[in-house]
């Protein structure tokens, strides 16, 4: 028994920011950011919308993909949860008419889908749930220092939804193997240093700048490129296969360079590699579900999913594209 995706379900924000409206309060221009990010907008929220409004909306189109009906858990992958405690999921559920079930956060940053799927499978594999919610929702903009250059141009709002059941290894929508993968020696690398237990807000206030999300991007780019290479190698490896089989590449959208600099080095051509950074920016966790709502996948191409985030963590997937109904 494994996973099988059976629904897909995507939302962003209705407001949509560019590179010129950004230009207008940062010292940057649309031909910097595009030239170093290959973003040319992202979506943002509006005040008072939250990673949990995002997530129902998503989750809602994938259940509706899916052909409705009941789940035993649902999966919220997120860094900018609504709150820190409760989590996020347990919400969705009952905002979703699923009171009652297993309801969880995953927090892998930008792995955090990756980390999910891994999750669901594992719950389905083990008999513990025959059907799972898996959501990828972020709210970026609600943790950008408004002066960060660097970090401003880069991120943007949304969410991406799969509904998983349980199925055959050997039909359409199968998902697996996973290589997962960490490395806690970068941890300061991405961060949003204060409001946890070591720097708890409201005792020795810290200062302003450290509740928002900092990133150092030139070691981020340096660690991410190896590390999605050799986790998609690896997970190639335990699936038998060789990259010659994988019909389309969807990696987390961190960077157009990145992406294109991991289709390269792992002989994927460019036009099997799914890009679509330059609509939505980096939505962090919501990334893989945005891109595989764009990616044009028809039923029987073999998908190989790779991501890089904070932690530091990595991750990969392998499936095969299921005849969705589109939500």
């Amino acid at each position: 028994m494994t996973a099988v995706v059976e629904g897909l379900g995507v939302h962003v924000p209705p407001r949509i920011v560019t590179n010129d409206e950004l230009s207008r309060t940062l010292d940057t221009n649309d031909e910097w950011i595009r030239t170093r990010t290959g973003i040319a907008q992202r979506h943002w929220a509006d005040p008072g919308t939250s990673t949990a409004d995002l997530a129902t909306e998503a989750g809602a189109r994938a259940l509706k993909s899916a052909g409705g009906g009941e789940c035993d858990a649902v999966i919220v992958a997120t860094m900018t949860p609504d709150r820190i405690c409760p989590a996020t999921a347990p919400e969705v559920a009952a905002r979703l008419g699923l009171p009652h079930v297993a309801a969880f956060d995953v927090g892998a940053v930008c792995t955090g889908f990756v980390y999910a799927l891994a999750t669901a499978t594992g719950l389905i594999a083990a008999g513990i749930a025959g059907r799972v919610l898996v959501i990828g929702a972020e709210v970026m903009s609600a943790v950008l220092d408004p002066d960060d250059r660097s970090s401003t141009v880069i991120f943007g709002d949304g969410a991406g939804a799969l509904v998983l059941r349980a199925g055959d290894p050997d039909e359409l929508g199968a998902v697996g193997p996973f290589d997962l993968g960490s490395d806690g020696e970068g941890a300061d690398l991405i961060e949003i240093p204060a409001g946890g237990s070591r720097l708890p807000t409201g005792r020795d206030q810290p200062a302003r700048a450290q509740h928002y999300f900092r990133m150092d991007g030139r070691e981020v780019y340096r660690h991410a490129i190896p590390r999605m290479v050799e986790s998609s190698r690896a997970v190639l490896a335990k699936a038998g296969m060789q990259v010659a089989d994988v019909d389309r590449l969807v990696g987390h959208q961190a960077n157009a360079r990145i992406l294109n600099a991991v289709g390269e080095r792992l002989g994927v051509p460019t036009e099997r590699c799914t890009v679509n950074i330059d609509r939505y920016g980096n939505t962090s966790g919501a990334t893989i579900p945005l891109a595989l709502a764009d990616a044009g996948l028809v039923a029987g191409d073999r998908v190989l999913l790779t991501a890089f985030g904070g932690g530091l963590t990595w991750g990969s997937a392998l499936l095969t594209w299921p005849d969705l109904a589109s939500a």
